[in-house]
């Protein structure tokens, strides 16, 4: 996998709540950080970076473009704007945000203006994230293939995308799950529960660690520094075939996040 496996997220954190879970991330152990221009906390997230102390070289940060900025004369000078937020000359990835079918930039342009931006060595890595197996398709044409590392996607036990995520494995680009406890819900889940119990472990953990065997990589956040801490463990969790299995099987479609106008028909 070209991305880390166990990434701390940032999603609806702002201000002092963002500089303390980086923060507390990284003192236990984090080393991958996942923003957004959308989500407004990059300068916050760079704040923490820094007075982190740890080496730029042994820190992994993504963040997305969001869609006013996928012009090609805009996605560049907002990529900029995203490094100085987050006090580095670079990020390692960079992903588009939507698809956003209708906002009137098309795929190639947008695309080949990520591309751009990796050859200027703003980003190491580019990617997608919230995209269909056409539109991965339509991207992969654009950039060339190898060129996508990653299609950051909603996963959980009650979504798991199956067609969608094979089709990734089989272009050879790692999936990274977000919502992997689909906001909470999973944590109240029976059956994650008696795995959980079998293990010793957290519900949490059981579903971080089944993404993880399924060779998806997981951003959790959390504001809670041992519940950072806690999550983390899901590296250590060996799940059996009948966990593996009894986990498949609460697969229903329960998708969390798809805003009209951003997402695209999903598989």
């Amino acid at each position: 996998m070209s991305i880390p496996s166990f990434g701390v997220g940032t999603f609806r954190l702002t201000g002092q709540a963002a500089v303390d879970s980086v923060r507390h991330a990284l003192d236990v152990g984090y080393r991958a950080v996942d923003t957004a221009q959308i989500y407004n906390n990059e300068a916050d997230v760079g704040v923490a970076l820094e007075a982190s102390g740890v080496k730029r070289d042994e820190l992994f940060v993504t963040t997305k473009i969001w869609t006013a900025n996928y012009a090609a004369d805009k996605l560049v000078p907002s990529l900029r704007e995203s490094l100085a937020n987050l006090r580095t000359d670079y990020v390692d990835l960079t992903l588009i945000h939507w698809p956003a079918p209708d906002n009137g930039v098309s795929l190639p342009e947008f695309m080949g203006a990520l591309a751009e931006a990796k050859s200027r060595g703003l980003t190491r890595q580019i990617g997608v994230s919230n995209f269909n197996i056409a539109l991965t398709q339509q991207a992969i044409d654009v950039v060339g293939q190898g060129e996508i590392a990653t299609n950051q996607i909603e996963l959980s036990p009650y979504l798991q995308s199956r067609k969608l995520t094979a089709f990734l494995k089989e272009q050879g680009i790692a999936v990274t799950s977000y919502m992997t406890l689909a906001y909470g819900k999973v944590l109240k889940d029976p059956v994650l529960a008696r795995i959980a119990d079998k293990h010793q472990a957290t519900v949490a953990q059981v579903a971080l660690a089944w993404a993880l065997q399924l060779g998806y990589a997981v951003i959790p956040s959390s504001t809670r520094r041992e519940n950072l801490a806690s999550n983390l463990l899901a590296r250590d969790l060996k799940l059996d075939a009948d966990d593996m299995a009894a986990i498949a099987a609460l697969e229903r479609n329960g998708r969390e996040v798809s805003p009209a106008a951003l997402a695209p028909v999903w598989d």
